[in-house]
């Protein structure tokens, strides 16, 4: 990245983009790298796979950069030209949500841990009753 990518991207930036997470970045970052190898193994320039996508050069360039600036609507062209937009689907399917997946265990064995304690405090009440009966 060089000085004018850099001063670019901070005079765009925003609390999103001065905040992106590094793991974010770098998968953004071979995102680009692999769209614009795609690009190339097609025999398409810079400015014909721009226009393809509905973007100017220098939008494109910062798109293979991984430029989280870019908007993912370019990312899903770029990706819907090479065939690939379906895969954009899954990724946020609910059944690889791993975090909401444990947050509803955790919820499920807090609840059961409560029941359990309620039900052994009935318990103990029904036996003191029981002993006092005459």
């Amino acid at each position: 990245m060089t000085i004018y990518d850099k001063v670019y991207i901070m005079s765009k930036s925003s609390l999103a983009l001065t905040s992106f997470p590094p793991e974010a970045a770098s998968s953004l970052i071979t995102l680009g790298e692999q769209l614009a190898l795609a690009r190339l193994r097609r025999n398409e320039s810079q400015r014909q796979w721009a226009i393809r996508i509905g973007v100017s050069v220098p939008t494109l360039i910062r798109m293979e950069r991984g430029d989280p600036s870019v908007s993912i609507g370019v990312y899903t062209t770029a990706l819907w030209l090479l065939g690939l937009s379906s895969a954009l689907g899954e990724l946020a399917n609910p059944v690889k949500d791993l975090g909401a997946l444990e947050a509803v265990i955790r919820e499920t064995n807090r609840i059961r841990a409560t029941r359990k304690q309620a039900s052994k405090t009935a318990q103990m009440g029904k036996v003191a009753k029981n002993h006092a009966k005459p």
